[in-house]
């Protein structure tokens, strides 16, 4: 008898500290909430409130939303009180715990005027326009709060225009996915009625040194009485924080899809109720904020669809495709430029194939009708390109599937 007795409390205290670590692996997606200035830093300063506050309690609302409904999100937080953190940490953070995802939130202000009011989000990139870089460059100031901040950030100056030229020679291969995402933040805010100021582009540090996809949204304007009594409100933050939770939820479920992670539409969290109002022409979005998107569009738009119009007509011609047949490829990067055939960030990989869409080079690797077969392909690839995914096309149109 106390053998028995014995080995059950063995049992218990086994399954006690294996238990947790059970949990712990199914986390396969990790999220890094990044609350805005904090401590010293108190950003953007209203009549009643700092943006310090604003952004710290919407952060908070966000992560508790995404572990609640999401049981397969390890949501991390760059702080969780008010405390000063500088910015190479905060991506340094996200970094450090491989994230998946880097969602930095912060609130506008104007210098002159109060009547600005509604959301913006952003995506890394030069800024080309005057507003953009106002707000990067105010963002950017809380490096003169950090001790050595020229040697750190290599005599970078934020209240200088010159130094953001350097965004302009960056290459992010998640620009996609991070357009994606501040694109359905942006059409989610929409629905909750706020005013849609669009995707931009711009050289926020913050986001210099992340290794995922990463944008940061900017909830409204303090510098606008009504904005800052709605966001000092705990409904207002509620609502915010909503937009956003819903945004992560439509992105993490393509995410799964793509990996096909998803058995079926049960897997997928629930979207909140926010009030809708969202017309056709409010959801093109890649629009008003990416720069590059409305700068190339019109060139690059016909070329892609007949670049890929191509590339089947030529499996057709060798019988490899029939008229009506989806053909899948793995789309292993993105860049806003256009890569040479031997490119290091092909890794070696022969054959690439390029298509142009929205403005942006994509890149894939080859090509089957068997979805079996390009999924066991995906497997292979994703050990060099991690956030590798399967694309279709149908007759020189990509197509979902």
């Amino acid at each position: 008898m106390a053998k028995r007795t014995f080995l059950y409390i063995n049992l218990v205290v086994a399954l006690f500290f294996v238990l947790p670590v059970l949990q712990a692996k199914e986390k396969t997606f990790t999220v890094v909430i990044d609350a805005g200035h904090g401590g010293k830093d108190p950003g953007a300063r209203g009549s009643s409130i700092n943006e310090k506050a604003i952004n710290l309690a919407v952060a908070l609302k966000l992560g508790s939303l995404i572990s609640e409904k999401h049981n397969d999100v390890k949501v991390i937080y760059t702080r969780k009180t008010d405390v000063f953190i500088e910015l190479d940490e905060r991506a340094n953070i996200a970094n450090r715990n491989k994230a998946d995802l880097f969602i930095s939130i912060h609130t506008n202000a104007v210098k002159r005027g109060s009547a600005v009011s509604g959301t913006e989000t952003y995506t890394l990139g030069l800024a080309r326009t005057d507003e953009n870089l106002e707000v990067a460059m105010r963002e950017n100031s809380a490096i003169l709060l950090e001790d050595n901040y020229l040697q750190k950030y290599e005599g970078f100056d934020p209240t200088s225009s010159e130094s953001y030229i350097i965004f302009e020679f960056m290459q992010n291969k998640h620009m996609e996915q991070s357009i994606s995402l501040a694109s359905e933040v942006q059409k989610c805010f929409t629905s909750a009625k706020r005013n849609n100021r669009g995707v931009r582009q711009a050289g926020f540090l913050v986001l210099r040194k992340t290794s995922m996809p990463s944008i940061l949204v900017e909830l409204g304007y303090i510098s606008n009485p009504a904005e800052e009594r709605f966001m000092k409100t705990k409904e207002g933050q509620n609502k915010l924080a909503t937009a956003i939770y819903n945004a992560f939820t439509k992105y993490k479920w393509e995410y799964d899809r793509k990996r096909g992670a998803l058995a079926g539409s049960a897997n997928a969290a629930p979207i909140l109720e926010v009030e809708e109002n969202v017309a056709d022409n409010q959801t093109i979005f890649a629009p008003p904020g990416s720069e590059e998107y409305i700068r190339q569009k019109k060139n690059v738009e016909g070329a892609s669809q007949s670049r890929v119009s191509k590339q089947v007509a030529s499996a057709k011609q060798a019988g490899q495709v029939k008229k009506g047949q989806t053909i899948y490829k793995i789309q292993i990067l993105t860049s806003d430029k256009k890569l040479s055939p031997g490119s290091k960030l092909f890794k070696g990989y022969k054959n690439v194939d390029c298509f142009i869409e929205k403005g942006i080079y994509k890149y894939t690797y080859g090509e089957t009708t068997s979805f079996d077969t390009i999924r066991k392909l995906r497997r292979q690839v994703a050990k060099d390109f991690k956030d590798a995914f399967i694309v279709a096309f149908k007759d020189g149109k990509k197509v979902k599937y």
